[in-house]
């Protein structure tokens, strides 16, 4: 029989954890050719996550926990819970029941068919609308500027074949864009499209700065457009000022006793000049910390503990 590694990385979700884990109880039920695993990774949860994780652990072997030492944030904990995996295939389910569990049986359809990769791709959602409108952009936006084809409203959710999995190890990534990896690999991707419901309990660990940083991860793993941009841009600045200085230098020959250029062109011109070189250099400086990372070369976390992996 074939195993199913279900994955669900979780922080502070006590009020979803009984109804996730009977769902995919219930729907592994009417799967009765495969076995299955549902491994939880806690990201140092400060409710009471752990110890509900703790009591589902000793009523059902099925359901397998890894402890964190430390809060390793949002890229790193997801994805080692992903390479513990042993499963034929394995499936990322986040705990906010964000993505439906009912879907995985679509996912198994198609991996049965043959799709070594099997993802959900949200053509709708019930999350606010300028929410979800501001991600649509981000998608189209990285979409152009990545070397590899990205996938649009691609949160990581989906199958993945063991063969998949085993390229992933292979990569040793520290700090990954597993979203962009899913795409760099080369398989052929099958796409499932879903409605996104809403968060029915707890709030999102989602805020301004994580986002922001998947953002900048996404930019800085697959595309080299923003560091080519800043060398446009110093080009075409660099022109500016030198027309700008030769049409000054003409006026004041042409008008010289009418003719003031005052203060005010020459503090402009410094705070753009100043600003485009602020940006830039926040570009380069996000590149150089991703390369930091990497040669570093860390763990992605460090384990406290592990339940039922016996």
């Amino acid at each position: 029989m074939k195993t199913l590694s279900i994955v669900t990385p979780c922080y502070n979700e006590e009020g979803n954890l009984a109804e996730l884990i009977g769902r995919v109880r219930e729907l592994m039920a009417g799967l009765p050719a495969y076995h299955y695993e549902h491994i939880f990774i806690d990201n140092c949860s400060t409710d009471r996550t752990l110890p509900l994780l703790r009591q589902f652990a000793a009523e059902d072997r099925r359901v397998k926990v890894i402890v964190n030492a430390r809060n390793f944030g949002h890229i790193r904990s997801p994805y080692h819970a992903l390479l513990q995996a042993q499963g034929d295939a394995v499936i990322s389910l986040v705990a906010d029941l964000q993505d439906p569990p009912e879907l995985m049986l679509d996912f198994v359809r198609e991996w049965e068919a043959g799709h070594k990769v099997v993802v959900g791709i949200k053509s709708r959602s019930r999350e606010s609308w300028w929410r979800y409108q501001l991600r649509g952009l981000y998608y189209k936006l990285i979409k152009r500027l990545a070397d590899v084809e990205l996938l649009e409203q691609f949160t990581g959710f989906g199958l993945y074949d063991r063969q998949v999995m085993d390229v992933l190890r292979g990569l040793r990534e520290p700090y990954p864009y597993f979203r962009g990896l899913i795409s760099d690999v080369g398989y052929d991707i099958k796409r499932v499209e879903y409605t996104q419901p809403e968060r029915r309990h707890g709030k999102t660990k989602n805020n301004f700065l994580t986002l922001f940083d998947i953002a900048m991860l996404g930019f800085t793993s697959f595309s080299k457009v923003p560091l080519r941009l800043a060398t446009l841009v110093g080009f075409f600045t660099a022109g500016l000022s030198l027309l700008v200085g030769l049409g000054y230098l003409v006026a004041k020959l042409v008008f010289w006793n009418t003719f003031t250029a005052g203060v005010a062109p020459i503090m402009v011109g410094i705070f753009f000049l100043g600003s485009v070189q602020l940006i830039f250099l926040g570009i380069v400086g996000e590149y150089v910390g991703a390369v930091f990372t990497y040669v570093q070369n860390r763990p992605l976390v460090i384990e406290k503990e592990r339940i039922n992996f016996q």
